[in-house]
């Protein structure tokens, strides 16, 4: 069974800075990218980073320059350091598994997190 358990979310103030966590189970992490979407209220969820098995990254133009997606295959984490948040960062934070390609859509993913609640005040 594959789990993707996400942690770190809460609530931070405009300028400051949060790190996603997500912890991997069931499944060969080494060898899935895995990215992280975020899905903010009455909104269609969205892309916001991704991190190959091989560590080559990816961002929404959004974010380029203040967040961070990293791995540690030692420990079938990925992370996302996320810097200089806006409000407009305030959203549910999906940690996902691709499946092979490089598609960035939500229709190329295997596997989800249950998501983790990250609320910037500004």
């Amino acid at each position: 069974q594959v789990q993707l358990v996400e942690s770190g979310g809460g609530l931070v103030q405009a300028g400051g800075s949060r790190r996603l966590s997500c912890a991997a189970s069931g499944l060969s992490f080494s060898s899935y990218a895995m990215g992280w979407f975020r899905q903010a209220p009455g909104k269609e969820r969205e892309f916001v980073s991704r991190i190959t098995s091989n560590g080559n990254t990816v961002y929404a133009d959004s974010e380029k320059g203040r967040f961070t997606i990293s791995r540690d295959n030692a420990k079938n984490t990925v992370y996302l350091q996320m810097n200089s948040l806006k409000p407009g960062a305030t959203a549910v934070y999906y940690c996902a598994a691709f499946t092979g390609g490089t598609s960035y859509s939500t229709k190329s993913i295997a596997y989800w997190g249950q998501g983790t609640q990250v609320t910037v005040s500004s």
